[in-house]
């Protein structure tokens, strides 16, 4: 299948979501968004299975993969309030919802099988959350497809696997796909499915009609889950830090504005509609960084709040001496308070990593009073650079450890503390390289499967770290490992760590004994 280019505001920064997890919580929150819309009918049942090697069979509960799924399957998105009460509200509604793990084979950490069913009618379907909240459904009813919600599906099954009925089916519909559109065909058991897809929707009036044609046993549209929509062809202007610095060096470019006109193509939006999109994220993360400031009585199930005291302690001068460090540090342990109890925040990239862009970037405008502009430059600068390591490397933990959130945040956040300090694109991109190198090897060890500890002191360090590689950068430091070089080590680096070290609770810090006793204290309680 034709894989888009990762997108700013897909990929790199957001989703705004509820807590505690993009890839174990907003992930499966879209999945099951796009899952529901299968059923034609009223959602009776539900069924889930998770490999027992996976990620998500040891995390599922403590990471809220359970509630978000549910939660997208009642039809709510990443952000809403509710997902916390999903499974309270799907019994309320009569709807039977069950979770196991098996033993299956799966090729990415976080596999899920899902068997809906309604009033006469059931679907099963196979799908990944990859990362950073983006998802791939891969199987529907035995066809091999591939829907990550970004276009408008639709879904034309056949009654048999007929690929003259498909043909006259994909050449009638192309047209309406527009120039955005393209499909395919899948063969499975006997059968046929027609997929369009589509960037713009299909109105009932013609999708009704479908559903009438000879040959058709359902057709179906699901709507998109991301903000940027895909097409056919869909052009980037760079892929990699090389093509970028080459293009920016053609166009007259700063970082901020590579980034920017790679989003506005990616995308076809506007740079007001991407200022926008951006000034109104930064509101997000402001919010939170308040809300965990402020916050003296709700707690994570670990974590009792700990950035109000750490601001406190800054104020009456019972710390080092550090600047805007200490500011910087306070900011991103709101942040990462706010996530773990469950409020909401940006994934930026991750939510493991939510409050290292927040605490470095904006921390850091806050203290040199920056204007909302100079800060929108700034993240679009670190979005410049997250759009790199989307590209050619992953955010998901559970395939590459920390390294891939905390490292990949402390990366964009070094690159956007550059262009705040009003550097160049090559001192950003240096200061991105050096922050990466830092961070290698970094593992995913939550205690008791939770996004608390010791991920509170990573970002901590990805903010400390992103703040010493701008200067280092901006100083004239030579990084010596070109940036692509250094991506592309991390993967290697992170598929090279055990399942144990790559968000499972099975190694470092979360099985020592007081991390086991943690747990076991917690597994109790649930």
């Amino acid at each position: 299948m034709l894989k888009q280019p990762p997108s700013i505001f897909n990929d790199v920064i957001g989703p705004v979501m509820k807590g505690p997890s993009s890839s174990h919580t907003a992930g499966p929150t879209r999945i099951g968004k796009l899952a529901g819309q299968l059923l034609q009918g009223e959602l009776k049942k539900v069924r889930v299975e998770f490999s027992a090697t996976g990620s998500f069979a040891m995390t599922y509960r403590g990471q809220g993969t359970d509630r978000g799924l549910v939660g997208g399957l009642l039809g709510w998105d990443p952000e809403d309030e509710r997902i916390s009460t999903s499974l309270e509200e799907a019994a309320a509604r009569g709807i039977e919802v069950e979770f196991n793990v098996t033993d299956f084979k799966a090729d990415h950490p976080n596999t899920a099988k899902i068997t809906l069913a309604g009033e006469g009618e059931e679907v099963k379907l196979t799908a990944l959350s990859v990362g950073g909240g983006m998802i791939e459904i891969i199987e529907i009813d035995g066809f091999p497809l591939s829907i990550s919600g970004d276009f408008y599906e639709i879904l034309l099954f056949l009654h048999q696997d007929c690929k003259e009925e498909a043909a006259a089916l994909m050449e009638e519909y192309r047209a309406l796909a527009g120039e955005g559109g393209f499909s395919h065909y899948f063969a499975a058991k006997g059968r046929g499915l027609v997929n369009i897809k589509m960037a713009t929707p299909l109105s009932p009036e013609t999708l009704e009609k479908a559903a009438k044609r000879d040959g058709v046993a359902r057709a179906l549209m699901l709507t998109p889950v991301l903000p940027v929509l895909s097409r056919k062809n869909c052009t980037v202007p760079f892929a990699t830090a090389v093509e970028m610095q080459a293009f920016a060096q053609r166009e007259g470019l700063d970082l901020w504005e590579a980034a920017l006109r790679y989003e506005m193509e990616r995308g076809r939006w506007t740079e007001d509609k991407v200022f926008e999109k951006m000034g109104e994220i930064i509101g997000f993360m402001e919010a939170s960084v308040k809300e965990g400031l402020e916050n003296r009585t709700r707690q994570g199930k670990i974590l009792k709040p700990q950035a109000g005291i750490f601001q406190e302690a800054a104020r009456e001068g019972k710390l080092i001496g550090t600047g805007v460090m200490n500011t910087a540090m306070a900011w991103s342990m709101a942040v990462l308070e706010v996530n773990s109890y469950l409020g909401v925040v940006v994934a930026a990239p991750t939510a493991g990593a939510c409050g290292v862009l927040p605490g470095a970037v904006l921390g850091s405008a806050a203290e040199m009073q920056a204007s909302r502009e100079e800060q929108v430059k700034a993240m679009l600068a670190a979005g410049g650079i997250g759009l790199l390591i989307a590209k050619q490397a992953t955010f998901a933990a559970e395939v590459c450890g920390c390294q891939a959130e905390c490292g990949a945040g402390s990366a964009m956040a070094a690159a956007g503390l550059v262009q705040l300090a009003g550097g160049t694109l090559e001192e950003g991109v240096a200061a991105a390289s050096i922050a990466l190198q830092n961070l290698l090897g970094m593992i995913c060890d939550p205690v008791a499967e939770l996004v608390e500890v010791p991920c509170l002191g990573k970002n901590v360090v990805a903010v400390a770290n992103a703040l010493s590689s701008a200067n280092m950068a901006l100083a004239g430091v030579d990084p010596v490992i070109p940036l692509d070089e250094v991506i592309q080590a991390m993967y290697q680096v992170g598929t090279m760590l055990p399942r144990e070290l790559r968000c499972t609770g099975l190694g470092g810090v979360a099985v020592t004994g007081t991390g086991r006793a943690i747990k076991k204290r917690l597994d109790t309680s649930r």
